[in-house]
């Protein structure tokens, strides 16, 4: 799934970010070159990143 349409970031880079201990959306985009443009995915980025963090 797309979480970041203005960046093509996929659920699995977030994930993968998550797990690779970046704790918020702006660590994880860093940690693949980009940044939030628009911030609509943000809050989505962060359930994912909460979701990962949790499962740890």
């Amino acid at each position: 799934m797309v979480v970041c349409v203005c960046n093509a970031i996929r659920e699995r880079d977030v994930r993968s970010a998550a797990r690779a201990g970046h704790s918020t959306p702006c660590a994880a985009y860093a940690s693949m070159g980009r940044r939030p443009r628009c911030g609509q995915c943000v809050p989505f980025a962060r359930e994912i990143i909460a979701s990962e963090s949790a499962s740890a």
